[in-house]
């Protein structure tokens, strides 16, 4: 391995490591519940869009339909718990597991698609799954599931009066997120997803299992994302078809990524850190839902970084998300 390499993942891991143990010391200056909530989905979002990046940004199979495996996630953490009396974290667990059996059974058609004709697949797909939910009478169909709130309680995973508990374990999950991402970037299989991205052709004459690759990246991905979609399901108590498989979800996971940088390392949470505030203090001070508001911003920035920086605002520092290798140690690797 180069040294420089080896170098800049030790800095990546230091430096990650000192961002969470800072984001950790936060709550205990900020006292705004307010702002506490928007901390909360700022982190849940970078988690979610750091996810969604192992199979978009690292594979290069752009997928705008991660909001299925979201909704999964909810909806099996709701269900068990409503129906069976099953505690969330268990939930998490088989809706992550769920995601990922879906992801790969709808891989397997999915992934002899190419280009724009694969994410027309993913929205497809997704819509699909919203329609069924949406008109699926056990898990409440059009109208939704509640989750009845008793008490504050690790063991159910219930903090209705407090956001603290949240907060951390959206900073778990967005740490988890972002070491998975380190991890795999170094392995094997990080080295056959950039070399998928690259050059399918070329990756499969040097011995790389093209389609088992991404059956691998799409596992993961859901997986991570479903865990997602099952601690939103506890953090508001309340889940539709609509606010948790709409295709805005998709859009969410995929901006942050876009905007920070895609197929790196950093990128994700930097974008949600940016996108996330912006997007909710907008909501809340340019008056109704600011919808359409929303939008223009999205809009706006996208344009601005794709003239400005078209590798994303991972491009203003020095250090980069994605570490390099020279082509020989990339050959070696990918072999």
């Amino acid at each position: 391995m180069d040294t420089a390499f080896a170098e800049r993942r030790r800095r990546d891991l230091i430096v990650a490591v000192v961002l969470a143990a800072i984001a950790a010391t936060v709550p205990l200056f900020v006292k705004d519940v307010y702002v506490q909530n928007i901390m909360v989905l700022t982190l849940m979002w970078g988690a979610l869009s750091q996810s969604w990046n192992i199979l978009s940004g690292y594979c290069g199979q752009i997928s705008l339909g991660h909001a299925l495996y979201f909704g999964i996630g909810a909806y099996t953490t709701a269900l068990l718990f409503t129906k069976f009396g099953v505690l969330p974290w268990f939930g998490m667990l088989g809706g992550g597991v769920i995601s990922a059996l879906i992801a790969m059974a709808l891989g397997y058609p999915c992934f002899r698609l190419r280009g724009h004709y694969f994410v027309i697949a993913t929205i497809v797909i997704a819509e699909i799954g919203l329609l069924l939910f949406h008109n699926w009478d056990w898990a409440g169909a059009a109208m939704g599931i509640e989750i009845p709130a008793r008490g504050d309680s690790w063991l159910k995973f219930q903090f209705p009066r407090s956001k603290l508990p949240y907060f951390y374990f959206a900073l778990a999950l967005a740490c988890v997120a972002w070491f998975v991402t380190w991890w795999l970037e170094d392995s094997k299989w990080g080295y056959w997803w950039r070399a998928v991205k690259d050059n399918p052709e070329a990756a499969e004459s040097l011995g790389v299992d093209v389609f088992n690759s991404k059956m691998g990246a799409a596992a993961v991905s859901a997986f991570l994302v479903a865990i997602g979609g099952s601690f939103y399901a506890q953090f508001v108590y309340f889940i539709d078809p609509e606010s948790v498989m709409g295709f805005q979800f998709s859009l969410l996971m995929a901006l942050p990524a876009v905007l920070g940088g895609i197929g790196t390392l950093w990128g994700p949470m930097l974008g949600a850190v940016i996108l996330i505030p912006l997007t909710e203090l907008t909501r809340s001070y340019v008056g109704g839902s600011g919808r359409g508001v929303d939008l223009i911003v999205y809009g706006g920035l996208i344009i601005a970084i794709s003239l400005a920086r078209p590798q994303g605002l991972i491009g203003l520092f020095t250090f980069k998300g994605r570490a390099g290798l020279s082509a020989p140690k990339r050959k070696e690797a990918v072999r």
